[in-house]
Parts: structure tokens; sequence; C-alpha cells
């Protein structure tokens, strides 16, 4: 069970020791979205010293994305805008950390659990992509990998560009980088058949939750309706998961509404307030809901 997280700004959430056993050094963690039943989460990792963990099995597919620091990851040296992916159960190299490195870190199927191991019984693929020399593409361009659909009745939508990360063509999971030219707007309320979390690496943006600027993270089950979008003067850019494939719903007028006689709470009740809708997690820094139909 993931929750509906929307809008959090992480410098807002509490450290906790980091989930990485069979580490050596110091590193904590901020809880962007946790899984409470099955210990899939989406954390905030800085490395407070050097660290290094021996090769080994995650129990958990887990992914790291590299926002600012150096890692080595068996003999590749990876920096600002790097990934990995490793699937569970699949041999992940021997790692070493600069202390000060920060990383976004994932795991999907499964906890932080971790073996020390020099092979794997597994059958799988470590994923490394260096996203930091790679080339953006227009969604509109065929070659730019991505199994996503933008569509409404077939037209693609204009104005992003994506670093596709790591795809699963059986799953349809996928990790990608987006980014939004300067001042790009996208009206209509869409959902989706599939969760979709994202995290702000760049520029601003506003919709209908509220204000996005680096830091600020969203965590959406399927079929939670979202939009009226903006990017700021300069755009956006996310780093943006999903466990499907992301076909837009659109939805025009849409309206959340409470509708009923109040018999002992309103304007003849001093003290009284309305009954507020259900709504997802949100941090003091984004603040509350300016409009209870808020969907």
């Amino acid at each position: 069970m993931r929750p509906h997280v929307e809008l959090i700004d992480e410098k807002d959430l509490i450290w906790h020791v980091a989930e990485l056993p069979h580490g050596v050094g110091a590193a904590r963690q901020r809880h962007l979205n946790y899984c409470e039943e099955k210990g899939e989460a989406s954390l905030s990792v800085e490395f407070t010293s050097d660290w290094s963990r021996p090769a080994g099995c995650h129990a958990a597919q887990t992914e790291w994305f590299v926002l600012e620091g150096e890692l080595t990851l068996g003999e590749q040296a990876m920096t600002k805008d790097d990934y990995f992916m490793a699937p569970a159960g699949v041999l992940t190299p021997a790692l070493h950390v600069k202390a000060g490195t920060r990383v976004l870190l994932f795991r999907e199927f499964g906890d932080w659990g971790f073996t020390p191991a020099s092979q794997s019984e597994k059958e799988g693929e470590l994923v490394v992509m260096r996203a930091s020399q790679m080339a953006w593409f227009d969604i509109t361009d065929p070659h730019n990998g991505s199994p996503m659909d933008f569509s409404r009745g077939g037209t693609p939508v204009p104005g992003l560009s994506i670093k596709l990360l790591y795809h699963n063509k059986q799953t349809g999971f996928y990790t990608r980088l987006i980014r939004a030219k300067a001042d790009w707007v996208e009206h209509p309320l869409a959902h989706h058949p599939c969760y979709e979390e994202a995290y702000c690496l760049d520029g601003s943006f506003e919709y209908n939750y509220g204000s996005m600027w680096p830091g600020t993270y969203f965590f959406r089950p399927a079929g939670v309706r979202h939009g009226d979008f903006k990017s700021g003067p300069t755009g956006t850019t996310w780093l943006l998961r999903c466990d499907g494939r992301l076909v837009d719903w659109y939805t025009e007028g849409a309206r959340v509404e409470m509708q009923g006689k109040a018999l002992n709470w309103g304007p003849e009740y001093p003290g009284t307030e309305p009954p507020v809708l259900l709504q997802p997690t949100r941090s003091r820094s984004i603040g509350p809901m300016k409009d209870p139909a808020y969907q």
C-alpha cells in the first residue's frame, strides 16, 4: 500500500538512519513515500561520510539516481544525473560513495534486504544509464524510445522531452527524465491506469495541487485526476516513474462537491467548519489546500 502524497517538499521531512545493510560508513534518508506492508519506498538519501558496500543481491528492484556528488559502481564512476537499476536477486557490483553525495533511491516489489554475494542465481541485467551524457528527445520523436502515450485522440502533447532510463516491456514499468519547455501549458484534467510519481529536479511548475520547485515530490495512485498544468519561465525537469504504460485519460468540466443539508454546523453555528473532502498527504511548505474541490 503506497499512500497518495501530493504535494510535499523533502526539506520538511525528518531524517532516518538509511536502510542500507552491510554498508560501511554513515548515511541518512528521508521518506518521500513508504509502503509499510511490503517495504517498497521512494527515498532521498544523503551520505554523510564516505560509504562502501560489497557486491551482492537486493531483495527489491532497486534504482539509484545521483542528485549530486559521486559514486563508483564496480568500475563505473557515476556523477550527477546518472542512474542504475538492479533487479531483485541480480548481482550488483560493489559500491563506493563519496561523502556529501545525495541520491534518490527507489525500492519496488520488496524491502531493504541485501545479501553480500559474488554471484547470483537469478537471471537479469543491471541497467546503467549515464543520463548526464544523454541527449534529450522530443516526445514526438520516434527515436525517443519511450513507451509513453501522451495522446489525445492520437495526437502527442507538444512541449515535452525525455531521457528514458529504464523500461520493462513485460510489466510496462518505466523510469525517465521529463522536461517541459518554458511556459508549457496543458489544461484538461487527466488520470492514468498506472501510478505516477515525480521528483522535481529543476525549474517550477503549477497545477491543481499547488506549486512545485526543486525538491518537491508527488506519488499518486492510478485513477487520481490532476492537471491544469503550467511550467515556469525556465521550464521544469522531473524524474518520473510509473508502474505501467502511461495513458492520459482526459476530463473537462470536472467537479468534486459535497451536497446535502447541514444539520448542526454552518454559518448559524459559530466555530464549525464545512467538511473536508479526502485529501492527499502534504507538507507544511506546500500549505493547505486552497480549494476543497481539488480534483
